[in-house]
């Protein structure tokens, strides 16, 4: 079975195809990084344009580097949700023309879930297991099940932690994106400023973030004019993974999942890397992290995702099915299940 995967939920335009028998064969990404500098963020207009620009050359090349034609794939995996609409619908549109000229099934795909089964599509993990996911726009715990049975546990009750990086960078004029500038620079010396924990002793929300404080805390030392860039970064970075190795241990325990499955562009933070590894080795918890080829947006994990839901349910979408800006993971199963055929 040979799945092709479609991906331009924010600002990537990206194809791939997955091989049952031989995994990723392809995986083409076409990043507007450079573009979206001068904007300090995605800019929603620009995104789409380039997506509208790059989709075709992306495909033709996904499929020449898997040594494929389109009437040897065998579905289409598509991400529908969530993401910016203008650029879902790029994507989507492309995914629904393909699969009408071809006459191929048409796979829908949650964003966020690929980022976790696409992360872990060479690894062997026991269900169930705890997956946090951090991004630019996203910071959420969930509890794995099995594939397809999620359970919501928490989420940023604002900022996402990957925004909380971008909007300090730009509070330092690093540049954008921020979280890699703020990584490179973290030097465990200079954190020395020690920013309070938002919703401390707040038993509600022990599974929820927030990083709106934490990012006004920062600004109030920026304006002082007391500390270093560095010094700022640092003492940012170092509460930023405390906060998401602290929550996302304890849930593990309370809800006994013995791997922590990390997704998301933020997965490539090495300092969350090295400190959640070691903090959940000493409960006999296993950290998982992607290759950092799939941290970021790509269209290996859609296509790998589809493969799994059209493999194990078999399930498809007809062509009116719309993109979503926003829909939780467990929330986007339900909707599958009323509006597939």
């Amino acid at each position: 079975m040979k799945i092709l995967g479609i991906e331009t939920s924010c600002d990537e335009t990206a194809v791939a195809v997955y091989d049952e028998e031989k995994g990723l064969i392809s995986n083409v990404v076409s990043s507007q990084v450079e573009i979206h500098k001068e904007w300090g963020g995605v800019f929603p207009e620009l995104a789409a344009r380039e997506h509208t620009k790059n989709i075709l050359p992306v495909l033709d090349k996904a499929l020449k580097d898997a040594n494929l034609k389109l009437s040897e794939i065998d579905a289409i995996a598509v991400t529908v949700a969530p993401g910016l609409i203008v650029s879902l619908v790029i994507g989507i549109a492309g995914a629904k023309a393909l699969a009408f000229a071809s006459d191929k099934p048409l796979v829908p795909v949650h964003h966020i879930e690929a980022h976790i089964f696409g992360g872990i599509m060479n690894e062997e993990v026991e269900y169930p297991f705890l997956a946090l996911v951090v991004s630019g726009g996203h910071t959420e715990l969930y509890l794995i099940e099995d594939f397809e049975k999620y359970k919501y546990l928490g989420g940023t009750l604002d900022d996402a932690v990957g925004e909380a990086y971008d909007k300090v960078a730009r509070m330092l004029d690093l540049g954008y994106p921020g979280g890699p500038v703020i990584d490179k620079m973290y030097n465990e010396e200079f954190a020395i400023i020690d920013f309070p924990t938002p919703l401390k002793g707040k038993k509600e929300h022990r599974f929820n973030f927030s990083f709106s404080g934490l990012k006004a805390e920062v600004l109030r030392k920026v304006n002082l004019n007391q500390f270093s860039k560095e010094e700022i970064a640092s003492s940012f970075q170092k509460k930023a993974v405390e906060i998401l190795v602290k929550k996302s241990i304890d849930a593990s325990l309370e809800y006994n999942a013995k791997s922590i499955v990390v997704a998301g562009g933020v997965s490539a933070n090495k300092l969350l890397r090295e400190k959640l590894t070691k903090e959940a080795k000493k409960q006999g918890i296993k950290a998982i992290f992607p290759p950092f080829f799939l941290c970021t947006d790509n269209a290996g994990m859609v296509a790998y995702t589809g493969y799994k839901r059209f493999k194990q349910t078999g399930k498809t979408i007809g062509y009116d099915f719309k993109p979503l800006a926003r829909i939780r993971m467990d929330k986007f199963i339900d909707l599958l299940y009323k509006q597939a055929p």
